[in-house]
């Protein structure tokens, strides 16, 4: 798998800088029209954009070495920077992308021990326009380069009949720009010369997004105006009030990284409409990207996100309860709110009732309870919920398992967990609407009780995963909604003998799905028979911890960013790469962990 080094803001998502050649594979977009993610794309032979330089000749020519021995780190966690040796010269590449602005920053420098000429720079192909729901598909339309006056140099553009969008670069300092139609793709440079003394040479490109030439070009332009050094002072200043440190600083990095790429990539601007969007993933490297699940969104990325930026916890309820309310509980849905797979799934039906109460015990902020939306959510929530009742007991049901797979048998302990805890916190947040919920809520908790817990050979009790309520059940569990996760959710003590059988169970070698033994002892699931982040994540909430902080030193995950799971053996990516939403989950976790360790 090659290793990528992810940035992005609110606006526009670099997924794939790619870490050994320096180059930038593709810039990516949310469109609310277009229901998604639009993703522009170089070729394998032009990538999009990839920093060179070149060093000039006595006899007028040039020698371009390749760049060699690239070194990367990021700066306050999320911004990448690399140094790497183009034959004896340096090069640095910073990659910026500024919050609150329409575009990024990529700032080059040379420098050589010894004088001599360069020319140095972007080059780059423009191959196409994606469009990415969980699958991607190139947009049929034109594809344009031509000067522009806006930005003195070259702006490109797509047009399906009327513009689409643009986007346009603006240098700091003098460039020759050049472009050509090659092979369907546009082919394009900037370059600078500069003879190499006594210091670096640098030059900024600031690459601006927007529906049409002046939006893209001035987008550009705004940030040229303010100038890198405020751009990137900004930027800082915004991660590193959002940051948490631990002890050791190996496992900050992993926490920062990880909640950057959960803030920038499980949420989003829509280019059209600038709207707030929740979704999977700005990655079209995750097999689900740019889409909208209720369980993703606000019981893993949520709590993290909330921890850090409690402004945005409240802009991303305000899309669940307007934007996504109809279709609550529908297995997955475009950023628009329409369905995209149908199927419900009882987990999904509770996760804003959940988040909405993590908001407001953390923020104190009962005023979003009066806002219609949220009350007319609410209520449509628990009438979706009421149709879902068993005839003769306070258990629900449900279609998809926590993995989006159908069940074995359609009633679920750990979804039926989550509907009490729903129901038991929506009586103490809205006492006067909702305070018979209290009943209802320990009417499920006998129910999971009664209906859940046998007896396996040795007389141990325990929960079972699923059951028919006609006496068949089955052992099971999965990361995404784990029974580990029980006390977490309040439904009962992490002494609870029935609960610490039923983990015995899962965790055990004897488990088919357990990799215990193996260096990552977590736990995996037929949607994924590989250990899974999830379950470390679990791990860390569930009285596992000190396995899961072993694993989190040695772990490689996707370059350091959450996946859906692992090797056991060496932790690097298997299955699901770039996921935000898990990213979310996974901070959160620690967090939780390292305060719990605290005297």
């Amino acid at each position: 798998m090659e290793l990528y080094i992810p940035t992005g803001n609110e606006v526009v998502s670099l997924p794939t800088i790619n870490g050994e050649t320096a180059a930038i594979e593709s810039v990516g977009f949310l469109h609310m029209a277009q229901k998604g993610m639009i993703e522009l794309r170089g070729s394998r032979a032009a990538p999009l954009m990839t920093p060179f330089v070149q060093r000039i000749l006595p006899d007028g020519g040039s020698a371009e070495p390749a760049l060699a021995e690239p070194d990367w780190h990021r700066e306050h966690d999320w911004i990448p920077r690399m140094s790497a040796r183009a034959g004896d010269i340096r090069m640095d590449m910073t990659v910026l992308a500024p919050v609150g602005e329409r575009g990024f920053a990529l700032r080059l420098s040379v420098r050589s021990d010894s004088p001599v000429r360069v020319r140095f720079g972007l080059r780059g192909g423009w191959s196409g326009a994606w469009h990415c729901v969980n699958e991607d598909k190139e947009l049929e339309g034109t594809k344009h380069c031509y000067r522009s006056g806006w930005n003195n140099s070259i702006v490109f553009d797509f047009r399906c009949g009327g513009p689409l969008f643009a986007f346009a670069p603006m240098a700091d300092r003098d460039t020759d720009s050049r472009f050509r139609l090659e092979d369907g793709a546009v082919r394009y440079s900037l370059s600078c010369d500069a003879v190499l003394s006594a210091g670096p040479e640098t030059v900024t490109f600031f690459w601006g997004l927007g529906f049409e030439e002046v939006a893209a070009a001035t987008s550009a332009k705004e940030m040229l105006r303010r100038g890198w050094e405020w751009e990137y002072a900004k930027t800082a200043a915004w991660l590193d009030r959002r940051a948490y440190r631990f002890a050791d600083p190996r496992l900050s990095r992993l926490y920062n990284t990880n909640l950057f790429f959960c803030i920038f990539y499980s949420t989003g601007i829509t280019l059209d409409t600038e709207e707030l969007v929740c979704i999977t993933s700005r990655s079209s490297r995750y097999y689900v990207s740019a889409a909208y699940w209720d369980r993703d969104t606000l019981l893993w990325a949520f709590p993290a996100i909330l921890e850090a930026d409690p402004s945005l916890a409240r802009r991303m309820l305000e899309y669940v309860f307007t934007r996504q309310r109809r279709n609550i509980g529908v297995h997955s849905r475009y950023i628009d709110g329409t369905v995209l797979e149908p199927g419900f799934e009882l987990d999904e039906l509770m996760a804003p009732v959940l988040a909405l109460d993590a908001y407001i015990r953390s923020s104190g902020d009962r005023a979003i309870l009066s806002e219609p939306f949220v009350r007319d959510s609410l209520g449509s929530i628990l009438k979706k919920l009421e149709a879902a009742k068993a005839p003769d007991t306070e258990l629900y049901e449900t279609f998809l398992q926590p993995t989006d797979d159908e069940h074995v048998y359609p009633y679920l302990c750990y979804d039926n967990v989550l509907v009490w805890a729903a129901l038991d916190k929506l009586s103490a947040l809205m006492p006067d609407e909702y305070g018979w919920c209290a009943e209802k809520a320990a009417q499920v908790r006998r129910a999971v009780y009664d209906n859940f817990v046998f007896v396996d050979a040795e007389g141990k009790e325990y929960f079972g995963w699923s059951v028919d309520l006609a006496g068949n059940h089955d052992v099971y569990d999965e990361p995404p909604g784990s029974l580990q996760l029980l006390p977490y959710y309040g439904f009962c003590d992490s002494r609870d003998k029935i609960w610490r059988n039923t983990v015995e169970t899962i965790r055990s070698a004897d488990y088919p799905f357990s990799f215990a033994g193996m260096p990552v002892a977590e736990i995996g699931c037929p949607h994924a028979p590989y250990p899974w982040l999830l379950s470390l994540c679990n791990s860390l909430l569930s009285g596992h911890a000190r396995q899961a902080w072993r694993e989190l030193e040695e772990i490689k995950l996707d370059n350091g960013i959450a996946c859906e799971s692992v090797d056991p053996v060496t932790g690097e990516c298997t299955t699901g790469a770039a996921f935000a939403t898990c990213a979310g989950f996974l901070c959160h976790a620690m967090r939780t962990a390292d305060r719990e360790m605290l005297p």
